[in-house]
């Protein structure tokens, strides 16, 4: 429809929208390479924690072999072989790991900059050539059939129950090795789950296949153990809930959420026959929570902003038996906001020879946990604070604050210092050059007032200087006209100009503090 007949504008509009669309693609890009590689950290954590229990495992079972020989001398011979069959399988998954971000590791030896691991060409040049399937990558599916056939046949003969489980963690495609892909084509399963991947994607998925290594050693050493599984124990959507656990109960902006989720059953679960809980310390009655399965559900006011600790025992009794589970949780409230923040750019500023009030806090931090240091700053009370600026152009205010779970934190603010500004002379309150007459004069007070200025400071007059035209400058202490100073006044004639300049103030609840020069007042003599 556009053809030549396109404008140069609309050619501009195009080209603007095809880089706006393209940078929106990088961002989405870029939040999924993130999530990719949280998720490849966490399982490869998760494959030490699993491998340190297994090695606890193995060791057990070989000394009973050593010392009570009987059954678990077969127990030690299943799991030595289950043990270098899974050995082999995860080296291997590991050398293939380290050959594909050979190049990255050094300047990223960590794996952290998830963003710029998009590229997936180094393990597509491993696992596949023109003709499709490597003969690396026909070998890496192999490995991963045997292993499993090999599981089957060393441990899920023995533990029937446990050969699907088995079966569907090492599943590599049908009887021919395809998988069917979204276009409903037949697709081998290594290209299906690898070719064309970015890296951060496939280190993500390998070191998941070297998760279900290490939890197939795991069920196979509870087994010989005596604590398989049961049949009814399969893990279905029908019998298991997913649970979110929190190691507090509030979480910060760019901080690492680190909750984990859990599997929780579905029916079955016993009521607590009993509740010994309380909430900072005192025992909650029965109209503060109800029973549910496995637990309580709570039904109390939060309580004040800060850190609420939930401590005591759920007791379950079984055959008469009594069990406690130990609760040990806490959760933080935080203020509600009831109002706007809202500061001007640039207008940090304290002034010197004044108590200038602040309020210091952070959001979610109750006030006994924050600290606030500067030079001639201190505290009040709570959040309330009053800066006393001394010497220089500008002071740093440091707040710092404890979290919930112990971490400190900590911001600093510049602020400028500016000295108060000029006082402006009076006589009865008016500035600049008035009309009086001499009898008003000879009893007004003379003072100062710093005009359009943030603090209601009342200048106390020290003293000042008297010019009446063709006589001596008189010198005046206090804020009114002396008995000299009068004499003067008596003798100016209507329509002269005498000057009350030089004036000294002070300000009473700072008397060291030195003002700028106050400017004068003439007063015009009107008779």
């Amino acid at each position: 429809m556009a053809g030549a007949n396109e404008t140069p504008r609309n050619k501009l509009i195009a080209l603007m929208y095809l880089v706006f669309i393209t940078m929106l693609a990088l961002n989405v890009s870029k939040e999924v390479l993130d999530g990719f590689g949280q998720m490849f950290k966490k399982i490869q954590s998760a494959n030490e924690r699993v491998n340190s229990g297994n090695e606890i495992y193995y060791q057990k079972i070989a000394v009973n072999a050593e010392e009570k020989e009987g059954k678990w001398v077969g127990h030690d011979r299943t799991a030595k072989e289950i043990r270098k069959e899974s050995m082999a399988f995860y080296d291997r998954i590991q050398e293939i790991k380290t050959t594909i971000t050979a190049d990255r590791m050094a300047d990223d030896p960590e794996l952290n900059k998830y963003s710029e691991m998009d590229k997936g060409e180094q393990l597509d040049m491993i696992f596949f050539d023109a003709s499709g399937l490597s003969p690396a990558g026909q070998e890496f599916v192999d490995v991963m059939n045997n292993y499993k056939m090999r599981v089957i046949q060393v441990f899920a003969s023995q533990y029937p129950q446990y050969t699907e489980l088995v079966e569907e963690r090492f599943q590599a495609g049908d009887f021919e090795g395809n998988v069917v892909n979204a276009d409903g084509q037949p697709q081998s399963w290594l290209s299906y789950n690898y070719e064309g991947f970015p890296l951060i994607s496939s280190l993500a998925k390998l070191t998941m296949m070297q998760n279900d290594i290490r939890l197939t050693e795991s069920d196979v050493l509870n087994a010989l153990l005596g604590k398989e599984l049961e049949a009814g124990s399969k893990v279905t959507k029908d019998n298991y809930i997913t649970l979110l656990q929190v190691n507090k109960g509030a979480y910060y902006q760019m901080e690492t959420f680190d909750g984990s989720i859990l599997l929780g059953r579905k029916g079955g679960a016993q009521n607590p026959n009993e509740v010994r809980i309380s909430l900072d310390g005192k025992l909650l009655t029965e109209s503060q929570y109800d029973l549910i399965p496995g637990g309580i559900k709570l039904k109390v006011d939060a309580g004040r902003p800060g850190d609420h600790k939930i401590t005591g025992d759920l007791v379950f009794k079984n055959n008469g038996m009594e069990s406690r589970i130990p609760v040990d949780q806490v959760y933080s409230v935080i203020s509600k906001p009831n109002s706007a923040v809202i500061s001007a750019d640039k207008m940090n500023v304290v002034y010197r020879g004044v108590s200038n009030p602040m309020t210091i806090s952070i959001p979610g931090i109750p006030d006994n946990k924050i600290s606030a240091t500067a030079p001639g700053l201190k505290r009040l009370k709570g959040s309330n604070f009053i800066m006393n600026p001394g010497k220089g152009r500008e002071v740093k205010i440091t707040a710092s604050g404890t979290l919930p779970d112990g971490q400190r934190v900590s911001t600093s603010t510049k602020f400028r210092i500016k000295d108060i500004p000029r006082p402006t002379g009076t006589v009865r309150g008016q500035m600049g050059t008035i009309k009086i007459p001499k009898n008003n004069l000879s009893i007004a007070t003379i003072g100062a007032v710093l005009d359009d200025f943030d603090f209601d400071i009342k200048l106390k007059t020290v003293s000042f200087k008297f010019k009446v035209p063709g006589q001596a400058t008189i010198s005046v202490n206090g804020s009114k006209l002396d008995a000299k100073a009068k004499g003067a006044l008596r003798r100016a004639k209507a329509g002269q100009s005498v000057q009350i300049f030089d004036i000294k103030v002070q300000n009473p609840d700072n008397p060291s503090y030195r003002f700028k020069k106050v400017s004068p007042v003439i007063c015009e003599i009107v008779n």
